[in-house]
């Protein structure tokens, strides 16, 4: 038996703030809707410093004490998992700033189902808050 699995590591992160939370909505055709800014783990590169670096590049803050909540997985076929990795912070500075991702801006958390979600939003937003 192979021990050896093919997995695409990345990860997304909820930040907030008190009941704002902070979404992008995405330009790619393949994954529309509300989402929560994140994305791939480079080589070499911690979680941690992935998480960071992603969401400075999503949304131009930087976060502080990302926390881990969950882990979500996808069966990409081919033998190959996606794993993404769920954080969330209330802790952050700098200015918010659209990137090439999609447009980014602050909802109210009780304005969810107002939106276009992306694929498994809800589900995201319900294991990072369990």
């Amino acid at each position: 038996m192979d021990k050896i699995s093919k997995v695409i590591l990345s990860n997304m992160c909820m930040v907030y703030d008190h009941d704002r939370i902070l979404v992008v909505d995405r330009y790619k055709s393949d994954w529309p809707g509300l989402s929560f800014p994140g994305g791939h783990v480079e080589n070499n590169e911690t979680l941690i410093d992935s998480v960071i670096r992603e969401i400075k590049e999503e949304t131009g803050l930087t976060i502080i004490n990302p926390v881990l909540c969950d882990v979500i997985e996808w069966d990409w076929g081919n033998n190959v998992r996606y794993l993404a990795f769920l954080y969330k912070t209330n802790q952050f500075q700098g200015q918010l700033i659209s990137s090439n991702e999609g447009k980014v801006f602050w909802i109210n958390k009780k304005d969810i189902s107002k939106y276009q979600l992306s694929t498994d939003f809800e589900k995201i937003y319900n294991l990072i808050n369990k």
